[in-house]
């Protein structure tokens, strides 16, 4: 397997953990009120920057489709912000841009 077919399969999983660790919430003050979860959703989201970071920099011009720096800058936020962090604005990424993110990984590994 590739460094990038690695990294790529990595993002996917913390992807599906995330996706598995916050199906039973209906709210993002539910969410955030039950630590184990949130927690663990967090350290995925590290995980996801970190695989990035792996990615070498002319793959990701190739597929700037992906917001790869920002997703990077979200990772930084929570591991150097975890205090600080927003519910509401996680729930909303959760929510709303897991799902595409997953779908366009999904279509990158199938090109290996």
């Amino acid at each position: 397997m590739s460094k990038v077919t690695l990294s790529l399969t990595s993002i996917l999983e913390a992807i599906e953990k995330i996706e598995n660790y916050t199906k039973e919430f209906s709210t993002a003050d539910d969410f955030y009120h039950d630590e184990k979860s949130f927690d663990a959703t967090m350290m995925q989201f590290v995980v996801i920057g970190e695989m990035i970071s792996k990615l070498d920099e002319s793959f990701k011009k190739e597929h700037s489709n992906i917001p790869w720096q920002k997703i990077k800058g979200f990772r930084n936020i929570v591991a150097h912000n975890y205090f600080g962090i927003d519910a509401d604005e996680i729930w909303d990424i959760i929510k709303n841009r897991i799902k595409p993110l997953k779908s366009e990984i999904e279509d990158l590994i199938s090109t290996f």
